[in-house]
């Protein structure tokens, strides 16, 4: 398992390999974990991110908080639920089950182009690198 993988999985279970920001060309974003100039000054605020309680656990991930699932988690979770298919919850719960090393290898083959093999995003209905349509997973 490559550390930059790890890395790459934000705090509220966001897989930021997935997400167009870090997938785009231009003003690439390096990731919840990543600080620069780049990243979006809602990025930059998001609250889940910069929580104290997040920097300080041991994980460095929602699901050990005592407020787990806190309002703001469950508000995005519905928004990526619904809009993209995707759940930090499901996400966070599988990290904390499974195991880092298995959530990552079920991101691949969930999150891959069948195409080009590279990952989709899951802000767009076509793969970012070979153009071609997917069907949400």
């Amino acid at each position: 398992m490559d550390g930059t993988e790890v890395e790459l999985i934000a705090p509220c279970g966001m897989n930021c390999r997935l997400c167009m920001a870090y997938q785009r060309e231009k003003r690439r974003c390096k990731g919840c974990h990543g600080y620069d100039a780049s990243k979006m000054p809602s990025c930059l605020r998001c609250i889940i991110r910069n929580c104290p309680t997040i920097t300080s656990n041991e994980s460095g991930f929602c699901y050990e908080c005592e407020k787990y699932p806190c309002k703001r988690l469950k508000q995005l979770d519905k928004r990526y639920r619904t809009k993209y298919h995707m759940s930090m919850l499901e996400n966070l719960e599988s990290i904390k089950n499974s195991g880092m090393a298995a959530f990552l290898q079920e991101q691949k083959e969930r999150w891959t182009c069948p195409t080009c093999k590279d990952y989709l995003s899951v802000h767009r209905d076509a793969c970012l690198t070979c153009g071609n349509l997917h069907i949400s997973p």
